[in-house]
């Protein structure tokens, strides 16, 4: 049996990762795993909650996107996983997951401008957002930092630069095959 491909989405917030996953994941015909909103899943059930750096919700839901992850490549699923995770969380997290699947990278990259306006038009929209502490992004200066140090994932995988400005460059076929390689 032919091991199935885990597609990680990955870049800065605000960089277009969740709706490109979502689409990829059309595209393939798998299920999408967001980090994003396995924590927004959280905050039914938990009661009054603020978001924070390193709130209860943020530290639960690290382990529990990755054993999602196992669960669904160990049944030979494959899978597109969406997190804006530096290389310092993805790595570790990776490298026991290529023992049982094909990792491809998709790195999502836009101006840190136009990040910022589309997390700032994502909170204002979505009342699940709550579960993010997003408000340290208020300061464009701030945010433009961490945006332009953002610590890609480095693995040794087939890797794709997608900008997702106004459309996908390249473009949503060329991505999707990039995913299906080797397949």
């Amino acid at each position: 049996m032919q091991k199935p491909t885990l597609v990680v989405v990955s870049g800065p917030p605000g960089a277009g990762k969740t709706t490109l996953a979502h689409r990829l994941a059309r595209g393939i015909g798998c299920p999408a795993i967001c980090r994003d909103e396995i924590k927004e899943g959280m905050v039914h059930a938990a009661g009054e909650f603020v978001a924070a750096p390193s709130d209860e919700l943020t530290v639960r839901t690290l382990p529990t996107f990755f054993q999602v992850l196992e669960v669904l490549l160990t049944a030979g699923v494959t899978t597109v996983a969406e997190a804006a995770f530096q290389d310092r969380i993805w790595r570790p997290h990776l490298e026991p997951l290529a023992e049982i699947a094909n990792i491809r990278v998709v790195h999502c990259q836009v101006p840190a401008a136009t990040a910022l306006t589309r997390i700032r038009q994502r909170q204002q929209q979505n009342p699940a957002r709550r579960a993010h502490a997003d408000s340290h992004l208020g300061d464009r200066e701030a945010h433009a930092a961490g945006h332009d140090g953002f610590d890609r994932v480095r693995l040794d995988v087939p890797q794709l630069e997608v900008d997702t400005g106004d459309d996908y460059r390249p473009g949503l076929d060329e991505i999707v095959a990039f995913a299906n390689g080797g397949r």
